[in-house]
């Protein structure tokens, strides 16, 4: 079955309208696409429409790009992971898109997330995930716009995606590596496959897995750089890994913290001694390993893979340790000044 889209594609829907998807439809829409927004909160609604000047829907209906900023933790406890959003999207989606539609999701998810995704769609849309960077106390500096990762369930997808986001697709330059990269495989059996998998790339190029669909054309972009993976599996483990990494970082500086209080070290001198060397950047603690992201993220990452990361759940322990110390000092404190004004 043939299914050919022979239209420019101009119409966006922003599903979630939050602190990511607001400025995420606002770039899009300041880029000349015709862009509406949706959220199930009605008042995130009204402010995209109010202050950004997004046309707000309901209706899932006749789009020809959905960019998903849902958020993908437990309403419940913000630091632990949940999709049940995303997937009442996305079955909203199945039901209403129009086919060979694109999907991007910039939701941080987990991994294998994004291939389910494609299977409630049937396979009749193209799904990418092209996870956000964007980071709120400097939006100028890391704003919608910055360098990001994308990666597509197949490679028609991953052609449509990069199109939409850069303007070009670099997919055959970027998604296969040169021949010392592919010897680097000790593993025969992954060798064959990895080489394999090029090479239906090569022969069938934007072939879907159970239709021919002509790619789209482009009226316009939204010029961000991307950089392209080969598999979507690597664009989600991506945006984990990155917040993972984080996590790290900011327990190091807490258990380095704690080190110089058992110790009696003043640690605001010794991060200022460590930090004037080039390559090392100790981060200041402050209240914890806070908010939802590196939490939740992290955790996604843990339960990605049958091996449980020992180092990370190390760096969970030293949080809690850390936050535990902070809150016995705090009310030391706060009884030190009731005693004094007593």
């Amino acid at each position: 079955m043939s299914n050919s889209i022979n239209t420019k594609l101009n119409r966006v829907l922003v599903i979630g309208l939050g602190q990511l998807g607001l400025p995420v439809a606002k770039y899009v829409n300041d880029k000349g696409f015709d862009v509406y927004g949706y959220d199930i909160n009605s008042e995130s609604m009204r402010r995209a429409q109010e202050k950004v000047g997004i046309k707000i829907t309901t209706n899932f209906r006749n789009f020809d790009i959905y960019i998903i900023c849902v958020s993908t933790h437990n309403p419940s406890d913000i630091s632990s992971p949940q999709i049940d959003g995303l997937i009442s999207v996305i079955n909203k989606i199945s039901m209403e898109a129009n086919n060979g539609s694109l999907v991007s999701i910039e939701s941080t998810i987990p991994l294998g997330t994004s291939k389910k995704i494609f299977e409630l769609l049937e396979h009749r849309l193209h799904v990418v995930h092209a996870p956000h960077r964007w980071y709120s106390l400097d939006e100028e500096k890391y704003g919608v716009n910055q360098l990001r990762v994308i990666g597509g369930v197949s490679p028609c997808c991953l052609k449509l995606g990069s199109e939409f986001y850069s303007g070009h697709s670099k997919c055959a330059a970027q998604v296969f590596p040169d021949d010392d990269i592919v010897n680097h495989y000790k593993d025969q059996e992954t060798t064959d496959r990895f080489t394999e998998n090029i090479a239906n790339f090569i022969e069938n190029g934007y072939r879907n897995t159970n239709r021919q669909i002509n790619p789209p054309i482009y009226s316009q972009s939204l010029e961000i750089p991307m950089h392209t993976v080969s598999t979507i599996e690597i664009a989600e483990l991506t945006k984990i890994i990155e917040n993972s990494h984080r996590y790290l970082q900011i327990a190091f500086a807490e258990e380095l913290y704690l080190y110089c209080q058992a110790n009696n070290f003043l640690f605001s001198e010794l991060r200022d001694a460590l930090n004037t060397k080039w390559n090392v950047e100790i981060l200041e603690p402050r209240g914890g390993i806070g908010g939802h992201c590196l939490p939740k993220d992290t955790k996604m990452f843990l339960n990605s893979s049958k091996v449980r990361s020992k180092i990370l759940q190390s760096a969970i322990e030293v949080d809690s340790l850390y936050r535990d110390f902070m809150t016995r000092r705090e009310k030391k404190l706060i009884t030190s000044v009731e005693n004094l004004t007593n």
